[in-house]
């Protein structure tokens, strides 16, 4: 995942190197959100048949400041553009983007972007979750990498070999793939430009002689851009920007020959769309000189060598005889060790006694059909998306997606806060989604590495005086998402943003573990009172007091999320399944049959998969107290009447268990040793549950 944007310009396009220059480096400073770990851009000379690629595995800031990017953006204009009194611009495609690594480590240069597979260079954002399949049913094409884009540029420059149709070509590539890809690609043979996406990422700027275009994955980042020239010649309005929607494309021909050509990326019925030959765009070049291909590396030093002791998994328990054997409620499965519990004469927790059923009395399809006209006001009749959602890609922000694309009948576009312990499968189903309903995904990455680098000063002091309320400490870097959502909504235009957290999520004990009784009377799962803020923060500051290691370079983040969860303003927010009837076994049959959702290979659950943190903290409260967030969730299902108590026993005793290949994966991501770190953890076994 990524932000990708270009410029083009046909010949003779009226453009100065400076404008040029200033574009490119703010498109890079503003794409920078949507990922930091590695940035690069692929430059292209169809007359002077010359090209230039430069990558790097650094920020995109970084990345403008290397010796490498600015030598070669120096050749590639003073190459391109004549003086400024000149008449202006050669043909020319700049290719760029800023990546979020997904798959194949950006410490190999081969898995960075641009990609380039015989004579195409493309740039991706978005992932090919069926990737494996597609080398795999094309096994004579050459793999270099790692990345997902490579078999997409090998995919285009077979058939492109045979036919310069790129329509034909990009066709043939989406026929194949599941998962989300907006591309921008070019072929050495040809002066064309070709742009595509299955999600609507991507906006386009022509400038009215169709001399100018530049793209980028958001309009905010177009809008921003164009406005910046403001009275620079050969540059549109933000006005003029044209979404390219989600099934569509454009090719662009740098060497003026044909105007812009827009196109289905799916072919009608009776496949009559003319290609671009057929359309009298062929280059036909028979005898083209040999490209000159200059590519350059910033910092690169090959993969990383990392000592790491061998993780002892066997280290790893998990007491079953011991936590059946404490003492529950009759109704529900919650333990004698939950904070604030008590029992009644007929062993009835307060939790239960005290619940107020969200159902009942509601009917499912009234409920739904009346929330649904409750958000009339928000539908926009004009193109573009009328609704923000947050989307994790977890169980619920997925299933309340399909809801509001398909059941609502709105136009939603997602966004994900990336702060680094986004899981691989979380990414790929945020694709899956995506691309088979054609919604637009707006990635916000923080720093990932000094996110996991916050996470792991935080643990490690936390391991050395352990205490169970600062557990959520862990998880505070992703708070910032309320913060993402307003800035979001001020950048698009968009009021209404709806959630998809699960009111059956409730978990009282986190904050009950902080000496925060339960607020049985709260309506919203995120809801907490002023006093209980207060109580909460008391807590926090003592423990700060008592143990120094939490005073290090994460505070500001942690403050931050602090205030972006509890003081952040929310406005035309909701959460969906407060209005109406939240059903597992709807959602799982839902999300497994018609999305093919991935699943985790450690869990048999469908909730919590795509957390990176949540397998850890789980084994914390599980080791030291002897239950998790899944006696809260099944112990609510109990209470709605969806599930059975002995159905709920039978299910934490599963989802209870450690998911050992995830924890080997968070503790090695921050960077903390396996072994030192379970033998803590298990030393918190006041109960003698691993007896």
């Amino acid at each position: 995942m990524c932000g990708i944007f270009g410029l083009l310009f046909q010949g003779q396009a009226s453009v100065g190197r400076n404008s040029v220059k200033a574009m490119l480096e703010r498109l890079y400073l503003l794409s920078e959100s949507r990922g930091k770990e590695s940035a690069g851009f692929h430059a292209y000379l169809p007359v002077q048949r010359e090209a230039w690629t430069v990558k790097g595995a650094q920020s995109a800031s970084l990345f403008m400041r290397s010796d490498e990017y600015r030598e070669a953006l120096a050749r590639v204009l003073s190459t391109g553009f004549e003086v400024e009194a000149s008449s202006g611009s050669q043909p020319m495609a700049i290719l760029a983007h800023s990546r979020l690594v997904t798959n194949g480590t950006a410490a190999l240069p081969q898995n960075n972007q641009p990609v380039r597979s015989g004579h195409v260079s493309i740039i991706h954002n978005g992932i090919v979750v069926n990737v494996e399949e597609l080398w795999a049913s094309h096994s004579t094409l050459p793999r270099t990498a790692e990345v997902d884009t490579e078999v997409l540029a090998a995919q285009l420059d077979a058939p492109m070999r045979l036919s310069k149709d790129p329509l034909a070509a990009t066709r043939a590539v989406y026929a194949g793939l599941e998962g989300a890809a907006s591309i921008a690609w070019t072929h050495s043979e040809t002066g064309l430009v070709t742009l595509a996406t299955n999600t609507g990422d991507l906006y386009v700027a022509l400038d009215a002689r169709q001399q100018v275009l530049v793209f980028a994955s958001e309009r905010y980042i177009l809008e921003n851009v164009l406005n910046s020239q403001t009275g620079a010649s050969g540059f549109p309005p933000s006005t003029a920007i044209e979404w390219i929607e989600a099934g569509n494309g454009w090719v662009f021909d740098v060497t003026g020959r044909q105007p812009a050509s827009r196109f289905k990326i799916a072919m009608s019925e009776d496949g009559q769309e003319p290609s671009l030959q057929e359309a009298g765009h062929a280059n036909g070049q028979a005898a083209l000189a040999p490209l000159q291909h200059f590519e350059r590396h910033v910092g690169h030093a090959g993969a990383p060598s990392v000592l790491r002791r061998s993780a002892d998994e066997s280290l790893v328990k998990f007491g079953e005889a011991r936590v059946k054997g404490l003492r529950r409620c009759t109704c529900c499965v919650l333990p004698e060790t939950f904070p604030y519990i008590h029992f009644d004469a007929a062993g009835v927790c307060n939790y239960c006694r005290s619940y107020r059923r969200r159902y009942a009395g509601m009917h499912s399809e009234k409920t739904r059909a009346d929330f649904i006209a409750s958000l009339e006001r928000y539908r926009r009749s004009t193109p573009g998306p009328d609704v923000i959602v947050p989307f994790s890609g977890g169980r619920d922000s997925s299933y309340g997606l399909h809801l509001i694309k398909k059941e609502f009948g709105l136009k939603p576009v997602t966004f994900t806060y990336d702060w680094g312990m986004v899981t691989d499968l979380a990414r790929r189903n945020v694709a899956r989604l995506c691309g088979q309903l054609g919604i637009q995904n707006i990635l916000v990455s923080a720093d990932i590495k000094t996110k996991r680098d916050n996470i792991r000063k935080n643990v490690a002091a936390w391991l050395r005086k352990p205490d169970l309320g600062m557990v959520p400490l862990f998880m505070a870097g992703d708070k910032h998402f309320f913060r993402v959502v307003n800035v979001l909504k001020k950048q698009t235009g968009i009021s209404l943003d709806l959630w998809c957290a699960n009111p059956l999520e409730n978990t009282d004990f986190k904050s009950g573990f902080c000496n925060v009784p339960p607020d049985f009377e709260k309506r919203r799962v995120d809801y907490l009172s002023m006093g209980r803020k207060a109580k909460l923060a008391s807590h926090y500051a003592f423990q700060f007091l008592k143990n120094p290691g939490y005073l290090n370079s994460s505070l500001a983040d942690t403050f931050g999320a602090f205030l972006a969860y509890y003081v952040e303003p929310r406005k035309d927010f909701y959460f969906i399944f407060d209005h109406f009837i939240w059903n597992e076994d709807e959602v799982n049959q839902t999300l497994i049959g018609e999305y093919d959702w991935e699943l985790s290979p450690d869990s048999p659950s469908t909730w919590r998969i795509g957390d990176g943190t949540a397998p850890f903290y789980n084994y914390i409260y599980m080791t030291a107290r002897g239950f998790t967030e899944f006696d809260t969730f099944r112990s609510n299902q109990i209470r709605e009447g969806q599930i059975t108590r002995e159905q709920a026993m039978l299910a934490i005793m599963e989802e209870n268990r450690p998911r050992v290949p995830s924890l080997r994966w968070y503790l090695d991501t921050i960077g903390l040793d396996f072994n030192d770190t379970i033998r803590r953890i298990n030393s918190l076994d006041t109960l003698g549950l691993h007896a």
